[in-house]
């Protein structure tokens, strides 16, 4: 879940959605949640409610405790996200969006790759590692430019470059 006020409620949404499929589908719904602030966290929307850090250890710890037949991430998150390869590395099943896709989503060049060979038009784009890169892509591509980093959601950390 979230950490900051006005963050997040999109993820929120959706893991109300997700719960309301799964206890549809006649499964538990168990959520763990760092953000009692949100609807995701009315005790009459899951199950099970677990208000903890969004740690390995916290999550682990719940897993342990509640023997689920898998977690779903991708609802909570940049923080949730970057959990996931660590609970899998410690034998807990991902359900929903792949390992490789939340990679492939979350890294620039690979969704780039990804699109064309779909052949799904985007924006121009490319990757740089250094300011200098930056300067010569942006010159290239004309501003102004968008800026953000790999393996971020939400916008975090984004800009919009003008010269």
């Amino acid at each position: 879940g979230p950490i900051r006020i006005g963050q997040g409620i999109e993820f929120d949404y959706a893991t109300v959605h997700t719960v309301w499929a799964i206890k549809e589908a006649g499964y538990e719904a168990i959520i763990m949640n760092n953000n009692p602030e949100t609807v995701s966290t009315d005790f009459s929307t899951s199950d099970k409610l677990y208000f903890e850090p969004l740690t390995v250890e916290d999550v682990m710890h719940v897993v342990n405790h509640e023997k689920p037949e898998g977690v779903i991430v991708q609802f909570g998150g940049q923080t949730a996200i970057n959990l996931a390869d660590q609970l899998a590395a410690r034998g807990v099943k991902i359900i929903g969006t792949s390992l490789e896709d939340m990679d492939r989503a979350e890294d620039r060049d690979k969704f780039e790759q990804t699109l064309m060979a779909l052949d799904i038009p985007q924006p121009l784009g490319k990757t740089a590692t250094s300011v200098e890169q930056a300067v010569k892509i942006a010159a290239n591509i004309g501003y102004p430019v968008l800026v953000r980093p790999s393996y971020v959601l939400g916008g975090r950390a984004m800009e919009i470059v003008y010269k």
